[in-house]
């Protein structure tokens, strides 16, 4: 239920200032609005503002279908037009107002994303220290010396200037734009046992990245945060339990290797299986004050094409945390910075997808979209926050392409006037617009695929 509950409110609120964009130019250059509707479909809600502005009767209506939303203006191309109100009709109007109104539904999400974005930063949010785990071995973190303990206090793609990083999440963030956009990462990092800082440079470049997800952090080795290498909570029967492991043990080794960390130990503990086979091995570990000996024999399962160990318990002590807020100017500056950023990348990973250079695994639907606001709202306002930022970015972003369904479509055809002093001719509308049509199905077909297999696929 909250699920749906949240997935509902995001439609509505990015629907409603996407189409309040479009609405408040609409009437600022003096163009008359017929109706404002959230959602598609049987009117639910349908209302008349008594206080509109001057020559406006607009209707706000609020829809059963809610995935979308729409502004009728007053257009020639659709009904006959009065002849006295003619000059508040959409087409009557100069190119650079119909290119303004157009515009404005995609800026109003982007808008939306910066405002949001800055109230995160201004309100402040608990992320994990930027301190690292032990990096897989063989990731491009192990091969360049990074070690279980290091503060990331710096990082920058190589040719830019560095700047701080305040958290694992910001790290998180610099390391993804830098393996999509094949650039090599710089990091200054400090030991924290030895309180030594030093240079280190990771050769993303060289990686073959055609998905952002948990297999290219693994070959990276960067995205876990330092812990504890302590057992938490143990379930009843489980492989942890039958072996004596109790909550609260520290792990000191395994078959005598010394564990720093908690990823260690998570990797140590997946790695104790020969294909189906579970293999036995003596873990040290300390419980009040005493290092026990204890032979521990994990549970072989499959994931994927691959078999791990599993113990039954909850790995690793949580994270060290820290409070990142920002003043004023700071947060809302840091806001747009943001909303830049993943701008630029989306349409970086678009481009790529169109080209065969990124997977169209990245290409996500409602169904997903529905599950990461259930499981943000879950998490409290400020990550349902960060929910909707991201996906008023994915909107406003999504809108700007030059498909003639869209609202970049349509600023494409103003382009094209623009150069020529003509308006596209009705023939190719109707070309264009079966072209679009197609094109934005097939995105939708091939992102509702890739939902079922997201959320469904274990069960299929």
């Amino acid at each position: 239920m909250l699920t749906l509950i949240a997935f509902i409110i995001a439609l509505g609120v990015l629907i409603a200032i996407h189409e309040y964009g479009h609405y408040r130019v609409a009437v600022a250059c003096g163009v008359k609005v017929l109706r404002f509707s959230v959602g598609f479909g049987k009117p639910l809600l349908t209302w008349k503002p008594k206080n509109q502005h001057p020559g406006q009767e607009t209707e706000f209506v609020i829809a059963a279908f809610p995935l979308g939303g729409y502004v009728k203006m007053l257009d020639e191309r659709e009904a006959p037009v009065p002849r006295e109100l003619q000059h508040v009709a959409f087409n009557t109007q100069p190119l650079r107002a119909r290119a303004a109104i157009v515009a404005a539904g995609p800026v109003a999400n982007l808008l939306l994303a910066v405002l949001l974005y800055a109230v995160v930063n201004w309100v402040g949010v608990l992320e994990p220290r930027a301190i690292l785990a032990s990096p897989q071995a063989n990731s491009i973190a192990a091969q360049a010396g990074l070690r279980s303990g290091d503060q990331v206090q710096a990082a920058a793609l190589v040719g830019d200037s560095m700047q701080e990083v305040l958290s694992m999440e910001e790290l998180r963030w610099i390391v993804t734009q830098g393996a999509l956009d094949s650039k090599d990462l710089q990091l200054e990092v400090r030991q924290i046992a030895t309180n030594t800082v030093r240079t280190v440079i990771l050769p993303l470049s060289s990686m073959d990245v055609r998905e952002a997800d948990a297999q290219m952090f693994r070959k990276i080795g960067i995205g876990v945060p330092w812990t504890r290498p302590v057992i938490g909570d143990v379930v009843p029967g489980g492989a942890a339990d039958k072996s004596g492991l109790k909550k609260n043990d520290v792990v000191v080794s395994i078959a005598g290797v010394p564990v720093a960390d908690g990823m260690q130990l998570r990797e140590a503990i997946r790695a104790s299986v020969d294909r189906d086979q579970s293999l036995t091995k003596l873990w040290r570990v300390q419980r009040s004050g005493q290092t026990l000996p204890i032979e521990v024999t994990p549970v072989a399962e499959k994931e994927g094409t691959n078999w791990v160990g599993r113990i039954g318990a909850y790995v690793g002590a949580p994270p060290e945390m820290t409070q990142v807020r920002h003043g004023l100017f700071d947060g809302l500056w840091r806001g747009v910075v943001k909303t830049w950023e993943i701008s630029a990348l989306t349409l970086r990973m678009m481009g790529k997808m169109v080209i065969g250079e990124a997977s169209l695994k990245n290409l996500s639907g409602p169904i997903t979209i529905a599950d990461v606001a259930g499981k943000s709202a879950s998490l409290g306002v400020i990550q349902y926050l960060l929910f909707l930022a991201l996906i008023s970015v994915s909107l406003g972003v999504l809108n700007l392409l030059p498909l003639p369904v869209l609202d970049g479509g349509h600023l494409m055809y103003y382009v094209w006037e623009g150069v020529t002093g003509k308006p596209v001719s009705d023939i190719w509308l109707e070309r264009f617009q079966r072209g679009g049509v197609a094109i934005l199905m097939a995105m939708m077909a091939i992102a509702l695929f890739n939902d079922v297999n997201r959320i469904f696929g274990s069960f299929l």
